[in-house]
């Protein structure tokens, strides 16, 4: 056992890992190692400085980080972008076919209120964000990561079928409760897998993000171009407007598909910084062999690395007064708010956890106040200049989601130059916020498409460093929670949007205004938080 001393300072634990290296190999192929002879950009100090969590978790979770980075990117990495990915297109795939499908549905339904269909949806969202954000925490990864995309599909696919626009709203509640947790969850699962000096991959996962975009305007184009009811058509019968039921057909059997894979065709094992900091150092081991196994190496570690950072008399909190409780019971114990707590322990992390919050907030409200209205806007906005068809408008929706995917991939490359995480999410959401207000002076839809593109491309270098940024922000115990509290603060502003456009006019320039003010003072947020993890190991 150790000392507290030397777990505050980083001693023995340490020590002892860093000397495995130096005994005789286990494996010809594979045995643990000093960090700085993987990477000389990687530091397994810690995103989080010494001293801002509980120490003894600090030191295990860079005992794990170490065993991780010596593994590396291997098959089950490889194997868990690709799943990972499944939620990152969901997430964005859902919301984008709620603003393609809105119109139609408006035309054929001519409800009082249209808007109350993306207001059903963002209640889903933020639904959604809360039980499977702060649920993760307490009972694990795996059942969030699978059953989220098989809700999202079930009632994806039953909304085909509403025969009111008050059941479409409900069901795209329903089906947003699923699409809410997947972010929360599948980044806090990818991250804690990844080898620290990979860690930008979570950046690269959102061109995910941008080719659901993609896929869902390709099928829209036809269906919903083709097969639905014009803008300007008097009356729009059921028979002549079957194009949004065949769309949600489709995404919804898109996403089914993206379930079976990840629950029939890939294994997916709880995270061990997870089971770590429950106190389960057995199972927190098992599973890092699991997938040193499956990467075809192995590795030295040992619950005995972990036990030595433990001071004498040690007791993890979660197996206190195991006797005494049952396993039900216990898991209830942990639903309070000492979570939220500890991501404002002190002053650095209060001021992290705080502007990160505000930030995603702003970012809900200027988002959908433009983007999720995108094709009723240029609908309008092209019969005006006479170029105004469904068709037109949903081949321009796909121009503009094409450009994304170079917006994705751009990001995961800045992120690891001298801008960091910080600098490139400040200065391309202050360019997303330009840019709208650059659009306010298209004359004709031509124009109008040029600056959307332009919007598209800076505002996915954004969504994609701030998916990334936010979770290695958090410690693992808390990250969940940590991503559930920004989801959450993302969704309550979302609600405001719809309920603006109730009542404000579309036609006008005040929404687009409003948006890119919200853009630009994120940006400048962003400069004030007080960490970089551009080189650093989430803890």
């Amino acid at each position: 056992m150790a000392d507290s001393n030397d777990v505050q300072n980083g001693g023995s634990c340490k020590n002892e890992v860093l000397a495995a290296a130096e005994a005789p190999a286990v494996s010809l192929s594979h045995t643990l190692r000093p960090a700085n002879e993987v990477s000389s950009s990687y530091s397994d100090d810690g995103i989080l400085p010494r001293g801002e969590i509980d120490p003894v978790y600090e030191e295990k979770a860079r005992v794990l980080n170490r065993a991780i980075q010596d593994i590396g990117m291997g098959w089950y990495q490889w194997q868990l972008f690709v799943v990972v990915g499944f939620g990152w297109a969901s997430d964005n795939l859902w919301p984008v076919a709620t603003s393609l499908i809105f119109t139609p549905v408006a035309n054929e339904f001519s409800p009082h209120r249209p808007p109350l269909l993306t207001l059903s949806q963002n209640i889903g969202l933020l639904a959604g964000a809360i039980f499977w954000g702060f649920g993760c925490d307490v009972f694990g990864r795996r059942w969030a990561f699978n059953l989220t995309l098989a809700i999202t599909a079930v009632f994806g696919m039953a909304a085909a079928g509403a025969p009111s626009f008050a059941d479409i709203a409900v069901f795209a509640g329903l089906w947003s409760f699923g699409v809410g947790g997947n972010l929360p969850v599948d980044s806090a699962i990818f991250l804690e897998f990844l080898p620290a000096n990979r860690q930008y991959f979570l950046t690269v996962l959102s061109v995910d993000w941008a080719i659901s975009q993609v896929v869902a305007n390709l099928v829209a184009w036809p269906l919903l171009g083709g097969k639905t009811c014009q803008q300007d058509v008097a009356l729009c019968s059921k028979g002549a407007n079957m194009g949004w039921r065949y769309f949600m057909i489709a995404v919804g059997g898109l996403t089914l598909a993206m379930f079976l894979v990840r629950f029939w065709a890939f294994t997916i094992y709880e995270s061990p910084k997870y089971l770590m900091g429950k106190g389960k150092d057995e199972e927190a081991v098992r599973v890092v062999h699991e997938v040193a196994r499956r990467n075809g190496k192995t590795t030295t570690l040992t619950v005995d690395d972990l036990k030595a950072c433990e001071p004498e008399g040690y007791v993890h909190e979660a197996t206190a007064g195991l006797a005494l409780s049952s396993a039900f019971r216990r898991k209830l114990d942990e639903v309070n708010v000492k979570r939220v707590r500890r991501l404002f322990a002190t002053r650095r992390l209060a001021l992290s956890t705080g502007l990160v919050m505000v930030i995603w907030a702003f970012i809900g409200l200027g988002y959908p106040l433009y983007s999720a209205f995108l094709p009723y806007i240029q609908a309008t906005r092209g019969a005006d200049f006479g170029d105004g068809s469904t068709y037109l408008t949903y081949r321009n929706s796909l121009i503009i989601a094409v450009l994304g995917i170079p917006g994705a991939l751009l990001g995961g490359v800045l992120v690891e130059t001298r801008f960091g995480r910080k600098g490139t999410l400040s200065l391309f959401t202050i360019l997303t916020g330009v840019l709208l207000y650059g659009s306010t002076t298209a004359l004709n839809s031509q124009a109008l498409l040029g600056w959307n593109c332009a919007y598209t491309f800076t505002s996915n270098v954004m969504y994609a460093v701030l998916y990334s940024f936010t979770p290695e922000l958090f410690p693992t115990p808390e990250r969940g929670t940590g991503n559930a509290l920004t989801a959450t603060s993302n969704r309550i502003f979302g609600i405001m949007a719809p309920a603006v456009a109730m009542f404000a006019d579309l036609r006008s320039d005040a929404p687009v205004y409003t948006s890119g003010a919200l853009f630009i003072a994120s940006g400048l947020l962003v400069l004030l938080l007080p960490f970089e993890s551009r080189g650093k190991a989430a803890l």
